[in-house]
């Protein structure tokens, strides 16, 4: 058999997997044992809700578990952005309006992040090329070498760009730029030219406290001069496709949406120095629970509040720590 065939048969065997039909079972822990074990093993995670949104001239994005994944699919080709994990990838790829059973042009992969890439590999065996920034697969590995585990080479993007990225699709064309550090030091910007829609991947958290992965190289100050970068250099009626979004906003926005969470962006930078100005200390600056003057943002009860991780964050940048 050879590596074609092999990944076809294991991208195929995994889809199936996880599109059967019985329930899905949580494993517990080794240890457990006995009937509460047992009971707990019954438990069926609900199902992924995906929806694929059409926005204009063939282009749209689906929605699922992780990451925003945007799409195109005219008659001349089919490309993706980004590809959650591997049940929701596979759901994409079963489900993805007017593919017909087609192989992928291209899958490009705005950062590292596995809610974003955790998908590749099942999206390897029905795509020609998984494109990225040229220091995504560095991070890739780092990250996995950081939570020992071991990185498939099936995952990591066999195309890279230092700069700017660019390819035709029929009908449309699609660009790629490196705008420099900001959530991570690999995200990008993709352009679907002729739709007019810009894919930020998690360039932009609508309304939501953003993860800000400082080992993976991101810069808040970068970031705030990134989105307004962005606002001025592509046009007006823009529409912008965040990786991640609120309930009532969803992902996607245009170009106020980008300034709103630079504000907030700005906002934690200047709430943070003030505190450091103020003589308290990390510790101290942390337990904040809100960031006051952005009430879209907070973490509703009971969900993860990202908010201390990122005043965590801002001080140790402001601090150079």
């Amino acid at each position: 058999m050879n590596r074609r065939d092999f990944l076809l048969q294991s991208g195929a065997a995994v889809s199936l997997s996880l599109l059967a039909k019985g329930p899905l079972f949580a494993q517990g822990p080794a240890t457990n044992s006995g009937p509460a074990a047992a009971a707990t093993l019954l438990v069926a995670p609900p199902p992924p809700v995906t929806t694929f949104t059409p926005l204009r001239r063939n282009v749209g994005y689906f929605t699922g578990r992780g990451g925003s994944i945007g799409w195109l699919v005219n008659p001349a080709a089919v490309v993706a952005v980004d590809t959650q994990f591997p049940e929701t990838a596979a759901i994409f790829l079963r489900d993805l309006p007017d593919r017909n059973g087609r192989m992928l042009d291209a899958v490009i992969n705005t950062h590292h992040h596995g809610d974003h890439t955790g998908g590749n590999g099942v999206f390897r065996p029905a795509t020609k090329t998984i494109v990225a920034h040229a220091n995504v697969p560095e991070l890739m590995r780092a990250r996995a070498a950081a939570d020992k585990r071991e990185l498939d080479p099936v995952m990591v993007p066999d195309t890279t760009f230092p700069d700017t990225w660019r390819r035709e699709f029929g009908d449309e064309a699609i660009s790629c730029k490196y705008p420099g550090p900001a959530h991570t030091r690999g995200d990008i910007v993709i352009l679907f030219e002729q739709a007019n829609v810009v894919h930020l991947g998690d360039l932009l958290f609508n309304r939501l406290y953003p993860v800000i992965d400082r080992p993976g190289g991101a810069s808040i100050r970068n970031w705030i001069k990134v989105l307004e970068k962005i606002v001025a250099d592509y046009p007006p009626d823009a529409i912008y496709i965040g990786g991640h979004g609120n309930a009532k906003f969803g992902v996607m926005g245009g170009p106020a949406d980008l300034l709103v969470f630079r504000d907030y962006l700005s906002g934690l930078l200047a709430h943070v120095e003030a505190e450091i100005k103020a003589g308290k200390s990390k510790d101290e600056i942390i337990k904040l629970e809100n960031l006051a003057g952005f009430p879209d943002f907070h973490a509703p009860p009971g969900r993860g509040n990202r908010l201390p991780m990122n005043l965590a964050v801002a001080y140790d940048e402001l601090t150079d720590a």
